[in-house]
């Protein structure tokens, strides 16, 4: 029997399809592997079903772990919303430094930071029944880790403990491989065709060194933006690779007649929230990689890719870690460009 405080707005996510064949999976082997593209409701709609809260079925605890924290909190407002609750009551979220989370919660949101932290103190995680590791293919080293210690908690400690790897592709025979032969669940999302506008600079730029960005690569970007604004309609979601090379777009772009949001991980809640709420005014979203696949950003009908992306690299002469401005892969262009075919047909 479905929960009937449940909003209205779960049973139009894609996921729920899935939610059978998850169950039946989890039940049988205790692990599994979800494949399903952004905006189809796996952040959200997956956990509450796993803990119960959709229905009458038993209840656990969950444990669900996002790779950033701007997607911790924004999945975790999403979900109590669903339930008609405040965060902290059914549904808390944890971050280094902050924590919303109660006596009543079922559904835990965390960054794989502070997951691994938790398997660090106490690998046996009492309490709970089910982790759920988001954004899996984005392969960071936390959650690799995180989840190499989950496999070794199954094998020896905790046989019971359930373990689902969430993926917005559709590359998942390895992480089946990797739960040891575990079932793969597809959920299949409504893509919308989008169409694709090259827009070269009109000269040569010079390429990303370390975390520099040629200042004449980001004047074109804002320069595609007002063109986009002209052209098209819709909001407008702008990837770039960093907090710096988003200020610098949001002062080219002073002006424009359109409300201009800079979402990244230290933007301020209010910011997150103008973002991920429907607005009324004209929107351009300058957004980092977050963008990607962990947050969904409605009413987006067109999408401008700078192509960049800022990652992890080690440095062997010096041996230390550092982040470096380097080309998109064609995976995540791909997902960038997703996001304007979400609720309608869109351009990048």
């Amino acid at each position: 029997m479905t929960n009937p405080a449940l909003r209205p707005a779960w049973r139009e996510l894609p996921v729920r399809t899935a939610l059978p064949a998850l169950h039946r999976a989890l039940d049988e082997h205790g692990t599994a592997v979800l494949a399903a593209p952004p905006g189809t409701g796996k952040t959200t709609l997956v956990p509450l079903a796993l803990a119960g809260l959709l229905s009458d079925g038993p209840a656990r605890r969950v444990l669900v772990a996002e790779p950033r924290r701007l997607a911790v909190r924004a999945a975790a407002r999403r979900m109590a919303w669903l339930l008609g609750e405040s965060v902290g009551d059914r549904v808390g979220y944890t971050v280094r430094g902050e924590r919303r989370a109660g006596p009543a919660t079922v559904v835990e949101v965390v960054t794989t930071g502070v997951l691994l932290q938790r398997l660090q103190r106490d690998q046996e995680l009492p309490g709970v029944d089910v982790v759920v590791l988001d954004e899996c293919h984005e392969r960071h080293l936390d959650a690799d880790t995180a989840l190499a210690f989950l496999l070794d908690v199954r094998a020896a400690l905790r046989p019971e403990l359930r373990l689902v790897c969430a993926s917005a592709t559709s590359d998942t025979e390895a992480w089946a491989e990797l739960l040891g032969g575990a079932p793969v669940v597809e959920a299949h999302g409504v893509s919308h065709p989008v169409d694709v506008v090259w827009a070269p600079p009109p000269r040569a730029v010079r390429p990303a060194h370390g975390t520099r960005v040629d200042p004449a690569l980001l004047d074109h970007v804002a320069g595609t933006v007002r063109r986009a604004l002209a052209e098209r309609p819709g909001d407008v979601l702008c990837f770039l690779p960093g907090v710096g090379e988003i200020a610098r777009v949001a002062g080219a772009l002073d002006g424009v007649g359109a409300d201009v949001l800079q979402l990244h991980g230290r933007a301020p809640l209010s910011v997150q929230d103008a973002a991920l709420t429907p607005s009324e005014r004209r929107r351009v979203v300058l957004a980092t990689a977050v963008a990607e696949s962990s947050l969904t950003v409605p009413g987006v009908r067109i999408v401008v890719d700078a192509g960049l992306a800022r990652e992890p690299r080690t440095d062997h002469a010096r041996g230390l870690a550092g982040l470096v401005t380097v080309r998109a892969s064609l995976a995540a262009a791909r997902q960038r460009a997703g996001r304007a075919g979400r609720e309608a047909p869109g351009t990048v």
